[in-house]
């Protein structure tokens, strides 16, 4: 079994590396222009999407401003008024349509790749000119068609596959810091 160090090692000099770094550019990209970046996930991805949003509006190792992050499965009143009157699988892809801007980020979390609320989400995305990230397991599912870039943890196992990505985010948080302090992009 690997220890933390040598996961990390393994993932940066992986398949997934060009991914995630592609990623790190793209929300610093969106961030630097106080675009949004918009994070979602069901169940332990929900929790994961709001661990990211924590991170980055507040901070994750650096003093700096916040950042414009919004997790859309943490507004529990959009979530369930949205879902009683409409639908689960459009949950995200209506907080989409209300904070989405073009340029900005949609990350969308899911082990399986295949999670109807974030893959709408994803098609209202694009629609709306925003990058796509997806985060999921081997394979990618269905949203390996609507990610422009997709990180996929080398793992068939949910538990396996959730600690996978919180290695991933982590690193994704602490790079962005790094390359927003280093450009004095968010130094206004």
């Amino acid at each position: 079994m690997l220890c933390h160090r040598d996961l990390i090692n393994h993932l940066l000099t992986s398949n997934i590396s060009e991914s995630i770094e592609n990623a790190i550019i793209q929300i610093t990209k969106a961030l630097s222009s106080r675009l949004p970046l918009l994070v979602m996930g069901n169940g332990g991805s929900a929790s994961d999407a709001m661990h990211i949003a924590g991170e980055l509006v507040g901070k994750f190792l650096r003093e700096r401003k916040a950042l414009n992050v919004i997790c859309l499965n943490s507004n529990t009143s959009v979530l369930t008024a949205w879902a009683n009157d409409y639908e689960y699988a459009t949950i995200f892809s209506r907080q989409v349509e209300a904070h989405g801007v073009s340029g900005g980020v949609c990350l969308g979390i899911s082990t399986s790749g295949n999670s109807a609320n974030v893959i709408n989400a994803f098609k209202q995305a694009k629609k709306m000119g925003m990058c796509t990230i997806g985060l999921t397991g081997m394979g990618g599912g269905q949203m390996s068609m609507l990610s422009d870039i997709l990180i996929e943890a080398p793992s068939i196992e949910t538990p396996r596959i959730q600690e996978i990505h919180i290695l991933i985010y982590h690193y994704i948080c602490e790079r962005v810091e790094i390359m927003l302090d280093t450009n004095k992009l968010n130094k206004e």
